[in-house]
């Protein structure tokens, strides 16, 4: 039986749920801290952090421990079949993450910070937005308010979502812009932040 089978009205869904929550902590894991420590193995990184990271995490953890308690709580409750559209979300969030931090190669990294010779990245999702990585997870909380079949689980994890990622997103760019100047710049005047063409 699994741990949210009281979560969902099948123990189907329930285990279905858990697994694609295994997978994308398992994702995190592995593509956010292990390959990259391993990528840049002797490279030294600037911080520019500002505790975005951690502010990152705690509003993050906030974000899915009021999304649980929205579903299990019946609140807000979306019909059942926007559980497997929410599943798919997930499933295309994790990908398009992956595949922005595979594209960065050893640039990318869990904390904000500029790598020796480190450069602007214009390929694959980088061509049409400058966070895919942080696009993919918009996808991911979307899918997971969907799947808990709460809107109120919806409209919690991406309020939470634009507070966490819009302060990364300024002290990223502000970083970016610092040390890479003008190449920065322009490539920033021809892309969106997140979704391509609108935001």
């Amino acid at each position: 039986m699994s741990d949210f089978s009281s979560f969902f009205p099948t123990n189907t869904e329930a285990v279905i749920f858990q697994l694609v929550l295994t997978l994308w902590l398992l994702s995190e894991i592995v593509g956010t801290v292990i390959i990259p420590n391993i990528r840049r193995r002797g490279s030294v990184i600037k911080r520019k952090d500002r505790f975005s990271g951690l502010y990152l995490f705690a509003t993050i953890f906030l974000a899915i421990i009021f999304s649980l308690y929205f579903a299990k709580a019946h609140i807000g409750m979306l019909p059942g079949w926007v559980f497997s559209l929410g599943i798919v979300l997930i499933i295309l969030g994790i990908i398009l993450r992956q595949w922005s931090m595979a594209i960065l190669g050893k640039f990318f990294s869990a904390v904000v910070g500029i790598q020796k010779d480190q450069q602007v990245i214009e390929k694959g999702p980088y061509k049409y937005v400058r966070h895919p990585s942080y696009s993919g997870a918009l996808i991911i909380f979307i899918g997971l308010g969907l799947a808990l079949q709460s809107w109120a689980a919806v409209i919690t994890l991406t309020l939470l979502f634009i507070i966490a990622y819009g302060y990364r997103i300024y002290v990223e760019e502000k970083a970016l812009i610092s040390e890479l100047g003008e190449p920065y710049i322009e490539y920033k005047k021809r892309t969106k932040r997140l979704i391509p063409y609108m935001v």
